[in-house]
């Protein structure tokens, strides 16, 4: 399953700009669109050294640490030292780091890298890393070929509807350039990607030590007719289209009194997990199923007209109704989420104690919590033949599985596929408060079926 890109590429180049922890540039680099993506590999894969190479590909004049000369030879080199000392130290410390951001630009988008720990012990992590990309960059070991945990990172990526995945075939030098490798990686990473119904995916030979296929064509493999890493950086499409989602506020708190322009109201914070809220929009407030009229939408002092996906604000709201934490508004005559105490979902589990059926957990969903009993494990995923399950129902550190709650309260939700807030949940252990699952709610099992 391949996704074909237009040739016309802007590369990630040295002229390009670098941007500030807050994600803010210079030279209207703001105005440039916003490609979020992550990196993820086994241990040893090369995960830092490609992140460097990308960055010093970005960075005017740049004199980053993990960068040495060429030697003569025209081409920057990293400087593994330094990568494989900080690994090394780390992995004799038994420190298991979580990801690392940056942020940078290329003369036509800006980029927010994070690169997800690889470690099987850090799921948690890696979830919480990648669920935010437009590309998920899945590194190879091309002397390895696709391992357990290649298996794993591809589960993730359909678990959480990932739209892009490229595959990072890497150190495809010391396996000489063989194009037989090369394929064979690519045509088992194809029938997964079938599997798993990935939308877009790509496979592309690189060596990031030495920046074959990273910025320019490598002519050490001429079989290889596809795009290079930057390029599809570049030009991959990136739909940030949750304005167009169903319009979603879920209250996150009450404000009262709130005083704005010597004038005290009640005020609802929260960010919008969908769509987009005008002042005079009717909304429909959940559960208590009353209607009312957004007076007001201000934004740290600023009165807006409209607010929309991800905006963190608060909305004032004519008359005198009572609203609480958890509360959910949507606008008027629009597809209206699910209300329900049993559902349906896909969870990642991220404890060490296995998840079984009966057991309780506080459920904490969008702004709100209550408690939930696992009511039965419909199956749990194979990692390596992809298939399900439903024989074994202990559901293990790392598994992925189909499970049914029945939640105290009712929750307001939407499908994972239309709303990744209203549609995700998280499971917390009451007695230790340490989060233990990460679901993704789904109204038909078998719509993510991975039976081959």
């Amino acid at each position: 399953m391949s996704h074909q890109i237009n040739k016309s590429a802007v590369k990630i180049n040295q002229s390009s700009l670098p941007l500030k922890e807050n994600g803010s540039g210079f030279n209207n680099a703001t105005d440039k669109e916003l490609l979020r993506f992550s990196i993820a590999g086994s241990f040893g894969d090369g995960k830092k050294t490609l992140s460097a190479q990308l960055l010093k590909r970005s960075f005017s004049g740049s004199t980053d640490q993990f960068l040495k000369d060429s030697g003569g030879s025209g081409v920057a080199k990293v400087n593994i030292t330094l990568i494989t000392g900080e690994q090394q130290s780390e992995q004799q410390q038994g420190i298991v780091t979580g990801g690392t951001t940056h942020f940078f630009v290329s003369s036509k988008r800006r980029f927010f890298l994070e690169e997800a720990p690889g470690q099987i012990g850090s799921a948690g992590d890696m979830v919480t890393v990648v669920r935010s990309s437009d590309v998920f960059v899945i590194l190879i070991d091309a002397r390895n070929g696709i391992v357990a945990q290649t298996r794993r990172h591809l589960q993730i990526a359909s678990l959480l509807q990932i739209t892009n995945v490229i595959i990072a075939i890497n150190k495809i030098d010391l396996v000489n350039f063989s194009a037989e490798v090369y394929t064979v990686i690519k045509q088992e990473v194809e029938q997964i990607a079938s599997v798993l119904k990935l939308r877009n995916t790509w496979v592309i030979p690189i060596s990031a030590t030495d920046g074959d296929n990273l910025a320019e064509v490598s002519a050490k493999t001429p079989w290889y007719i596809g795009e290079t890493l930057s390029d599809l950086l570049d030009t991959i499409p990136v739909t940030h289209d949750e304005h167009t989602f169903p319009d979603r506020f879920p209250v996150q708190n009450v404000s009262v009194p709130v005083t704005f322009n010597n004038h005290h109201y009640t005020g609802f914070e929260g960010h919008v997990a969908g769509g987009v809220f005008r002042v005079g929009d009717t909304i429909l407030i959940l559960p208590s199923n009353r209607l009312s009229t957004i007076k007001a939408i201000d934004d740290r002092g600023a009165e807006l007209s409209e607010a929309f996906t991800s905006q963190q604000v608060t909305l004032r709201l004519d008359g005198n109704i009572t609203i609480s934490r958890g509360d959910l508004f949507v606008k008027l005559n629009v597809k209206y989420p699910h209300y329900s105490s049993v559902i349906s979902l896909k969870v990642y589990w991220l404890n060490a104690n296995p998840l079984s059926a009966g057991a309780k957990y506080i459920v904490r969903h969008a702004t709100g919590e209550t408690e939930a009993k696992i009511e039965y494990i419909r199956y749990k995923v194979n990692f390596d033949t992809l298939e399900n399950i439903k024989a074994d129902q202990g559901v293990l550190l790392n598994d992925i599985a189909h499970i049914t709650i029945k939640t105290q309260k009712p929750l307001k939700y939407d499908d994972y596929s239309e709303n990744r807030i209203t549609g995700s949940l998280l499971f917390i252990d009451s007695a230790t408060l340490e989060t233990v699952g990460a679901g993704m709610i789904i109204s038909d099992p078998e719509v993510y079926s991975y039976n081959i």
